[in-house]
């Protein structure tokens, strides 16, 4: 009975082979991975705190040059900020008013068209048919600009 395994061995391959597939399970079933960030989707508007960090972090960095420490940036920042009045504050906060604003409009816009381009997905066969109509964010004036423009030397070289 030389070459015969002892049960301790016989006990720890089987606890190993466990541990293998265990080791292979796949993720639970219940996680629903997160929808990839649209690129085109605006940034959201800066607060007036961080309108005023970007013109303060050039002005620090214009007297501290060889300082690399993004958190003593950020201190120093945090500490005038709470040093200003009111009215000290008031332009970086009519300025993220402003900045607020346009990103509005622009969240609106970008909605806009993403209700659009599902309507695009989901009917792309009535748009083939008429190329001559459909709608777009051009007014018509540019849209007859465009049709002059069919006209020129360029389309006589197409046909060469």
């Amino acid at each position: 009975m030389k070459g015969a395994k002892s049960k301790g061995a016989a006990k720890a391959e089987t606890k190993l082979a466990v541990k293998s597939k265990g080791a292979e399970k796949p993720a639970p079933k219940g996680r629903k991975s997160k929808p990839a960030k649209d690129p085109n989707k605006p940034k959201r508007a800066p607060s007036a705190f961080f309108v005023f960090m970007g013109e303060f972090r050039k002005e620090f960095n214009e007297k501290n040059p060889k300082n690399k420490s993004v958190a003593a940036v950020g201190k120093a920042a945090g500490e005038r900020w709470k040093s200003l009045s009111e009215s000290d504050k008031a332009p970086y906060v009519a300025k993220a008013t402003k900045l607020k604003g346009e990103y509005n409009k622009a969240i609106a816009a970008y909605n806009k068209g993403e209700s659009t381009a599902a309507a695009k997905k989901a009917a792309p066969a009535a748009k083939e048919e008429d190329d001559d109509d459909e709608e777009s964010d051009k007014s018509k004036s540019e849209i007859n600009d465009e049709d002059d423009d069919e006209g020129s030397d360029e389309d006589e070289d197409d046909d060469e």
